[in-house]
């Protein structure tokens, strides 16, 4: 497949249901209809979300079993291509060795990209240890015939950021075909663009959408725009075309909302904020993560009611 960058992803959320047993499990045919409907949504240019990100690094996928994973990754994939555009998902691993095999994986149930993270090691590794783990990453994927994508989240707990050095060694491989950055420091892409300007860079924070276009970025993976995809899809549009103006007035109408894409329980929010898009607090919206206070519960609920009417002024909800 040849994959379009330049634009905006969503990085849908799964949804829920309880089993006989009580337990929850994810309901495949609910997520799928979900991820659909996203991709359906145009902008006010007439673009769509040229991707889709399932079972990502830093949302549902930790609390998944390989099994749910990937079944999940496999259905989304029939959704990836009723619409014709990429199906990503992400990869972090301690070695190596575990990382060829997940990319293996994932290749099998239909994986187009494989967005990879830092290995989850305690110690930081050398720049020479962090290449040779994103160079077998590169191989296993070109070997299966899918590309990969490093990714560098220096904000995120837990993860080693990668240097920017580095990123630019690994850019040169021949099946890294973009690198994702998620960062409120967007003078990061500037820097690797002035090295390199064929770089094709994507933002991972909703906040920084516009900061990051002019920057260099040429589009992003969204968490808000899975709630509010006409209008992620429509900023993208005016970033494209230069219209900073334009594009800013959404960025501020989302600020409410995409503020909570840069907190350590982002995909609690988010999903919690879906959940109040759909009318289904309790329901399938449900998440394997944390539970949250009702004082976090009431600040999602402001923030989602505050979004939501400045898009509407905008007419931007679809």
């Amino acid at each position: 497949m040849s994959i379009q960058w330049n634009g905006v992803m969503p990085a849908v959320f799964t949804w829920l249901k309880e089993s006989q047993s009580g337990a929850l499990e994810i309901d495949f045919e609910a997520t799928q209809k979900q991820a659909a409907g996203i991709l359906k949504v145009q902008g006010k240019g007439g673009s769509r979300m040229n991707g889709l990100v399932g079972s990502g690094t830093l949302g549902e996928n930790s609390y998944l079993s390989t099994k749910q994973r990937l079944s999940l990754l496999e259905s989304l994939s029939e959704v990836a291509k009723e619409y014709n555009v990429p199906l990503i998902s992400g990869a972090a691993t301690e070695t190596k060795e575990e990382l060829a095999e997940v990319v293996e994986g994932l290749a099998n149930v239909g994986v187009n990209t494989v967005m990879v993270m830092p290995p989850k090691t305690k110690e930081l590794p050398s720049e020479e240890e962090m290449y040779a783990y994103y160079a077998i990453a590169e191989e296993t994927a070109r070997g299966a015939g899918v590309t990969i994508m490093p990714y560098n989240n220096p904000d995120a707990a837990g993860y080693h950021a990668i240097s920017t050095e580095l990123l630019l060694k690994l850019a040169t491989l021949p099946n890294v075909t973009a690198l994702k950055i998620s960062t409120i420091d967007v003078s990061i892409i500037e820097t690797m663009l002035l090295a390199n300007k064929d770089l094709k860079i994507l933002a991972g924070v909703d906040t920084v959408t516009v900061h990051a276009g002019l920057a260099g970025a040429i589009g992003g993976i969204t968490g808000v725009g899975c709630i509010f995809p006409k209008a992620s899809v429509t900023m993208q549009e005016y970033v494209s075309n230069g219209q900073w103006a334009e594009a800013n007035k959404i960025s501020q109408a989302l600020n409410s909302l995409s503020y909570l894409d840069a907190q350590p329980l982002l995909m609690e929010y988010l999903k919690l904020a879906m959940g109040i898009h759909h009318n289904d607090i309790a329901g399938g919206l449900r998440t394997f993560g944390k539970k949250l206070t009702q004082q976090q519960i009431d600040d999602v609920r402001a923030r989602y009611i505050l979004a939501k009417e400045r898009l509407e002024v905008l007419d931007l909800i679809g």
